[in-house]
């Protein structure tokens, strides 16, 4: 692993607690379907897995909405559409991939900075995200809308990606992605703690998680665990820069860690006191992704 960059302060670190508050009517039906049939409860939580929430769109973002050329593209694995945002005019364009129930503006000061150095943006509205139209989508769909845009621009100078789009990122360029670097902030990692975090939030339990790891990997065709990001870095051979707040709440610290312990060729940046999504606007932060894509 390569330098690392450190504003961690002398706390210890903070423990896995995804910061959602789940509905008494939702947990209550989860804990009745699990009672009348384990499956059900599964399909029941798998649905709900898979239905980001749609937030408005805060005022920070909205230079980045109004000056930016947008159209709709379609998937090839299922009839859902994805929206791009085209943001500058360069040539040396960056790839910009929110997270689970984000949109293509999130990384908007981010994208600013990008501009102002010479560089142009293309992010997405993920299907059912944003102003993408539907309900349901999930990771490989992700990472399908991320290989189309690398076919329509012919790759990218980088790839910056927060939170889900990080994961994505690292599996995508395992997938034929064409980038020079990479950059995760906040990034998930074990696809297994993650269903089980979320099936012990709504009240469910380990038994069900395995059943809803289980039928998506039938449907899909993919061994869900081989999404991972600690897997997937193990054979990202460019520079990848890893930033990870010590107080992330959404995700935990040792999630950042454990990526940047399996990348051949990682920077690591810990902060503190920025959590999961304030980091997105920091100065810091974003001065060290600029000094890195130089």
């Amino acid at each position: 692993m390569g330098a690392k960059t450190s504003y961690m302060s002398d706390k210890p670190e903070v423990q896995h607690q995804q910061n959602i508050e789940i509905p008494v009517y939702i947990s209550f039906t989860a804990k009745v379907l699990k009672f009348i049939s384990p499956v059900l409860a599964s399909r029941f939580a798998a649905r709900l897995f898979g239905t980001p929430f749609k937030h408005k769109m805060p005022k920070r973002e909205r230079k980045m909405d109004q000056e930016s050329h947008q159209y709709r593209m379609k998937l090839r694995s299922a009839d859902k559409e994805f929206v791009v945002y085209e943001y500058g005019s360069s040539e040396d364009r960056i790839l910009l991939v929110h997270g689970w129930s984000g949109r293509g503006t999130q990384l908007s000061k981010i994208a600013e900075r990008l501009i102002e150095k010479g560089y142009s943006t293309v992010s997405f509205d993920a299907p059912a995200h944003g102003k993408a139209p539907g309900s349901q989508t999930q990771m490989l769909e992700f990472i399908e809308t991320v290989i189309l845009l690398n076919e329509k621009y012919g790759g990218f100078k980088a790839g910056i990606g927060h939170s889900l789009g990080g994961m994505t990122l690292l599996n995508a360029y395992n997938q034929g992605l064409r980038v020079d670097k990479l950059v995760t902030i906040g990034s998930g990692d074990k696809v297994w703690d993650i269903v089980l975090d979320f099936n012990l939030k709504i009240g469910l339990n380990h038994d069900i998680a395995e059943l809803m790891v289980d039928r998506f990997n039938e449907i899909s065709g993919v061994n869900i665990h081989e999404l991972s990001a600690s897997i997937a870095a193990r054979t990202v051979d460019i520079p990848v820069l890893v930033i990870h707040d010590e107080d992330d709440r959404d995700v935990p610290l040792s999630a950042g860690l454990n990526i940047a312990k399996h990348l051949p060729q990682a920077e690591l940046m810990t902060t503190s006191e920025l959590g999961h999504r304030k980091i997105l606007g920091d100065s810091r932060v974003i001065d060290k992704i600029i000094d890195f894509l130089k």
